[in-house]
C-alpha cells in the first residue's frame, strides 16, 4: 500500500517527525509563498499547518484529506473553504497554554522591574544609572490582572498569578461562568479601569478583531500595561501606538502584530515602553515536541480512516467521510 504524503509547512520536532516518516512519505515546504506552497501542495494527502495558507489552497490540492494545525489558533487556515471541499481540519489545543502563559508573565515582570532596559543601561551607560531606574520599578504582587480570553492560556496564567503572586485576577470571556477561587468573571467594560495589566489572550474572530480600540485603551487606569499573546489585530495597533506614546499606558509588550513579520517602519520600533518579540509566546523545545506529538497521533488516527479527536470542522463530517471514501477509490 503506498504511503500518504504529508507535507510540513515548517519543520516540526527532529524524533516525532523521524516517527512520522515511518508511517508516511514527509516533505517540508521549500518555500512560504503562496506559489510555491500551492504546488508543492498538489500531491499532499495531508498538510501540517504552522504558516499562513493561502484562502484557496484547497482548491489546489486534490489529494487533500485533512490539513492539520500545528498547535491552536485556526486563523492560519481557511475552515470554512476546508469545509466546503471535504478537508478535514484539527488542531492541537492546549499543548502550550503553559508555555505562553510562563512568557506572558515572563513580560510583565520585565515590563514591572524594567529589566530589559536596566540590563542596556549596565552595559552601555553605568550601575549607577542603572540602578536608579529601579526607584520607578514595582511589584506584581498585589497588582491587578485582567485577562481576555479565559481558555487554558488564560486559566494557566490566571493560576501562575493569583497562586505565585498574589495578584487579583478578573477574567474576561464571552459566556457568563461563576467565579473560582483565584478569578472574577467580569464584562471587559468592568475590567478595564481597575486593570494594572491586560493580557489579550483570546483567538481572533470576527467578533475579537479590533476589540481594544482607543474606546478601550481610555478605560484603562492611567500608568497600566498590556501584553498580548493573542493574535495582532484583536488590538487596534495605531490606538495602541497613541495610547503608549500619550503616556496613558506605561508599556506593552508584544508578540503578534497587525501584520507580521513587523515592518521595518513600524512606530512600534521607536517607542522604548514596548517590548518586541516575533511570535514566540508558545515555542519552546518542550512545547514543539508536545505540538508535534498531538499533530502526529492525529494523523496517525486518520491514515486508519478514523475522524481526528480535534476535529475542527465536525459540520463538514459527511463532507469529510464521502471525500476520503472517493480517493480511496481512486486508482
Amino acid at each position: 500500500m503506498t504511503q500518504p504524503r504529508v507535507l510540513l509547512t515548517n519543520p516540526i520536532d527532529p524524533q516525532v517527525a523521524l516517527e512520522l516518516r515511518r508511517h508516511a512519505e514527509v516533505r517540508t515546504a521549500s518555500a512560504l509563498d503562496f506559489d510555491a506552497l500551492r504546488h508543492q501542495a498538489r500531491d499532499a494527502d495531508y498538510l501540517v499547518v504552522r504558516a499562513q495558507l493561502p484562502e484557496d489552497i484547497f482548491e489546489a490540492t486534490p489529494r487533500l484529506r485533512a490539513a492539520v494545525r500545528h498547535g491552536a489558533g485556526l486563523d492560519m487556515i481557511p475552515v470554512a473553504a476546508a469545509s466546503r471541499h471535504g478537508v478535514a481540519v484539527a488542531n492541537v489545543p492546549g499543548v502550550n497554554a503553559v508555555t505562553v502563559a510562563e512568557y506572558a508573565v515572563g513580560q510583565m515582570l520585565n515590563l514591572a522591574r524594567m529589566l530589559p532596559r536596566i540590563d542596556t543601561l549596565v552595559r552601555t551607560e553605568s550601575w549607577a544609572a542603572a540602578r536608579q531606574r529601579a526607584d520607578d520599578a514595582t511589584d506584581l504582587g498585589g497588582k491587578t490582572l485582567a485577562i481576555v480570553g479565559m481558555g487554558q492560556i488564560g486559566q494557566s496564567l490566571a493560576r501562575i498569578c493569583a497562586l505565585g503572586f498574589g495578584m487579583r485576577v478578573l477574567g474576561v470571556r464571552r459566556s457568563p461562568a461563576a467565579d473560582t477561587e483565584i478569578t472574577r468573571f467580569v464584562t471587559l467594560e468592568q475590567a478595564l479601569p481597575e486593570a494594572d495589566y491586560l493580557v489579550i489572550a483570546c483567538p481572533l474572530t470576527p467578533q475579537t478583531r479590533g476589540l481594544i480600540g482607543s474606546t478601550e485603551l481610555a478605560r484603562l487606569k492611567p500608568g497600566a500595561r498590556l501584553v498580548n499573546v493573542a493574535r495582532g489585530p484583536v488590538v487596534e495597533e495605531a490606538a495602541l501606538v497613541e495610547a503608549l506614546r500619550s503616556g496613558r499606558l506605561a508599556g506593552a509588550a508584544l508578540d503578534v502584530f497587525e501584520t507580521q513579520p513587523l515592518a521595518e517602519a513600524s512606530p512600534l520600533r521607536g517607542l522604548p515602553n514596548v517590548l518586541l518579540s516575533p511570535h514566540l509566546a508558545g515555542i519552546t523545545r518542550e512545547s514543539m515536541r508536545r505540538m508535534s506529538e498531538g499533530v502526529l497521533s492525529q494523523l496517525l488516527a486518520m491514515f486508519s480512516g478514523q475522524l481526528p479527536v480535534h476535529l475542527c470542522n465536525p459540520e463538514a463530517g459527511a463532507a469529510i467521510l464521502s471525500r476520503w471514501a472517493s480517493l480511496t477509490e481512486q486508482p
